[in-house]
């Protein structure tokens, strides 16, 4: 009889280990997949959050900067309609807005004076323009160039070009980015192509 107990008993004692060791290793194998599904949700939504980080870089209304191409993704305003027509160049955020009293028609990708070299006040375009100019003594030119300030001294005008009126693309790709003329500003060939054509003499020009 109390063989019979020992067997029993000893019997019980192995499933019950048995059973243990199955629910345990159900357990681990469950956490780990817990774990690893925890972990691609985290990665995908970090990778999510960068993707939409990098998107949100540039405003809905505006192209990727690119000095061939216009600033913005819709067409240039029509100044004749507007009341109070006015420009802010913006050194800080190397930009050029075309304003109709408080309100932005048109924003442009710019680029400005090194060393602050463009001069900040108020000023009104002046009658000096034309659709190319080379300068000797910096080694560059430029297209469409409207003058502001001394009488064709400071202009706004295309990304630089040489001689020939080739553009300088290592130049031209610092558009909208950082600082890079001698002292004019700097706009993409279809935004200062319009500049040329649209936007008159007298009109303020406010830079800071």
């Amino acid at each position: 009889m109390k063989r019979t107990l020992r067997i029993v008993l000893l019997v019980v004692v192995m499933v019950l280990v048995v059973f243990s060791a199955h629910h345990l290793l159900h357990f681990s194998a469950k956490q780990e997949t817990t774990e690893q599904s925890s972990q691609k949700s985290s990665t995908g939504s970090s990778q999510k959050k960068t993707s939409t980080s990098s998107d949100d870089t540039t405003p809905s209304y505006m192209n990727k900067i690119n000095w061939r191409k216009s600033s913005e993704n819709k067409p240039y305003p029509d100044l004749n309609k507007l009341s109070n027509v006015w420009i802010h160049v913006s050194i800080a955020n190397q930009r050029v807005y075309i304003k109709d009293g408080n309100k932005t028609v048109y924003t442009m990708y710019a680029s400005t004076g090194i060393h602050n070299s463009t001069p900040r006040g108020t000023f009104h375009i002046q009658a000096e323009r034309g659709d190319f100019f080379y300068n000797q003594s910096s080694g560059e030119g430029a297209h469409y160039w409207v003058s502001f300030k001394d009488h064709g001294v400071y202009l706004f005008h295309t990304v630089p070009t040489d001689q020939y009126g080739k553009y300088n693309v290592k130049e031209a790709d610092q558009l909208g980015r950082t600082a890079k003329s001698h002292g004019c500003v700097r706009l993409s060939v279809p935004d200062a192509k319009w500049f040329y054509n649209h936007v008159k003499e007298g009109t303020k020009v406010v830079i800071n």
